[in-house]
């Protein structure tokens, strides 16, 4: 009995060893292809514009945005485009004063002659994709573009954006993000390298080689006919966005990526709101890959495509699998450490994620030796957050219903201005970040037995993942702490 669940042990290790390397090789694959690109994706022309500018509308959803909606509104406003050609809608859930802002905004802008109007719905249902939803019943424009609340488009944006719709197939354009306050901490500079290796290299050898890929909620275009025929937005996952692409691509349409077209945007300065976004991110994805697995499967595409849009809406895996190494390591190490002789075979994959965010220059981290220096920091932030994304994971795949849509607060930051902890949308620490110190203290007692047990040679590996733990719970209990002294100042003043 003994030793059949030390089998059954030493082969899920090897088989989430083997899956961790899989995903990797996976990055190493996208590097290779995007390096065989001939031309840069930042450097391709613009398209030549239409003859007649089509009506478009752009949808702004938003919930409890008090501290960025004026900015997106006048960003949009004062987009190079006919008057008379554009729709603006405000998808308003909020239930804080954002409500009577926009009210206020929508009625100025609209005494000027613009047509703006506010939807605003008491009750949330649905949530973003039940809002774009609402929104899409009144839409006058053939054409639709979304932007979150926390992004902020460029006068020239519509323009070009729409210029790339001559082919009547394509149904949906997603343009880069850019950063507005990736210098304004280490948590937002390790995020930008990670925005960025998405962007620059996965999106587009996706889009370049004709694989499924995702429009990714905001700064995308979209052809109104493609949404209507693609069965419309649907609110059973929390990844609507992912979920439509998917829909859209399966019905034949064609998608593009224009990394040329860079839309600056607020990243998560506070560690909480930055692990709910990727809760929801690999939550939703699991739950896409769950309701869309068979039609994936039936489709009449190449095989490798099918099997690489399997790999993509996967992805987030990985992260389960890293908690089983984590788990497993000690056991395994202890009682039959010869199957740490595969290590070395898995571990030359680990070279695919690196590589895949040092190849992916951008305007924001133009040289090497600078994503060098932030490497070691999103190394900690992805290994430290593999918890979090392996819960999201089983929910996804086993929960019933689609959950909370838990929106990322924003809070109109600029580089190194601003303050996010006196603002009411500022999170609490949630208690996960337990669960993570707990993760870290048991890596590091995992070092330490195996290191006296087999040597040091076994120690490194999971060291890395006790600094991480380490690193996100720390994090997260030091700007709780901040939050709890400001909170306790308010109070006594």
């Amino acid at each position: 009995m003994w030793k059949i669940l030390l089998d059954c042990m030493d082969v899920i290790y090897l088989l989430a060893l083997i899956g961790v390397a899989f995903y990797s090789l996976n990055n190493l694959l996208s590097v290779a292809l995007f390096l065989r690109l001939k031309d840069h994706p930042r450097r391709r022309r613009n398209k030549t514009p239409p003859a007649e500018w089509p009506r478009v509308t752009v949808q702004l959803p938003i919930y409890n945005e008090r501290y960025t909606i004026e900015r997106l509104i006048d960003s949009v406003i004062n987009f190079d485009y006919p008057r008379d050609r554009l729709q603006i809608q405000v998808l308003d859930d909020s239930t804080d004063d954002t409500v009577d802002l926009v009210r206020r905004l929508v009625t100025s802008y609209a005494s000027k002659g613009y047509d703006i109007q506010l939807i605003h719905r008491a009750e949330r249902s649905g949530f973003k994709a039940g809002a774009l939803r609402e929104g899409l019943k009144t839409a006058k424009g053939e054409l639709i573009a979304i932007f979150d609340a926390d992004f902020t488009p460029p006068a020239d944006w519509l323009k070009k954006a729409v210029s790339r719709f001559s082919d009547p197939h394509l149904g949906c354009l997603q343009t880069r993000w850019g950063h507005l306050n990736d210098k304004f901490s280490p948590l937002t500079r390790g995020q930008s390298l990670g925005i960025d290796g998405h962007f620059m290299v996965e999106q587009t050898v996706r889009s370049r080689y004709g694989l499924f890929m995702n429009f990714n909620g905001t700064a995308g275009l979209w052809r109104k006919a493609c949404i209507d025929d693609a069965g419309g937005w649907q609110v059973d996952t929390l990844t609507e966005d992912l979920d439509l692409s998917y829909r859209a691509q399966l019905h034949g349409w064609k998608f593009d990526y224009a990394p040329e077209l860079v839309v600056p945007a607020e990243l998560p300065a506070q560690v909480e709101a930055f692990k709910q976004q990727q809760f929801r991110w690999a939550k939703g994805s699991f739950q896409t890959l769950k309701k869309l697995a068979p039609a994936l499967l039936r489709a009449r595409t190449p095989l490798y495509r099918r099997f690489m849009g399997f790999v993509h809406l996967s992805g987030y895996l990985i992260h389960l699998l890293m908690i089983v190494t984590v788990l497993l390591m000690l056991p395994v190490g202890y009682f039959t450490p010869q199957v740490f002789r595969w290590m070395p075979w898995t571990l030359i994959a680990g070279f695919g994620p690196p590589l895949l965010y040092l190849v992916s220059a951008t305007e924001h981290l133009p040289r090497l030796s600078d994503r060098l220096r932030l490497l070691p920091v999103l190394m900690l932030l992805g290994l430290g957050l593999s918890l979090n994304n392996a819960l999201a994971i089983l929910e996804g795949l086993f929960s019933k219903g689609h959950g909370t849509f838990v929106r990322t607060p924003k809070f109109n930051l600029l580089d190194q201005k601003g303050n996010w902890t006196v603002t009411p949308y500022a999170i609490p620490v949630s208690r996960m970040t337990w669960v993570e110190l707990g993760l870290g203290c048991y890596a590091l007692l995992s070092s330490v037995i195996l290191g006296i047990h087999i040597g040091v040679a076994a120690m490194p590996w999971i060291l890395v993942y006790a600094v991480s733990f380490f690193y996100i719970a720390g994090l997260s209990f030091s700007q709780n702490t901040r939050l709890r002294r400001l909170h306790t100042d308010a109070a006594v003043g």
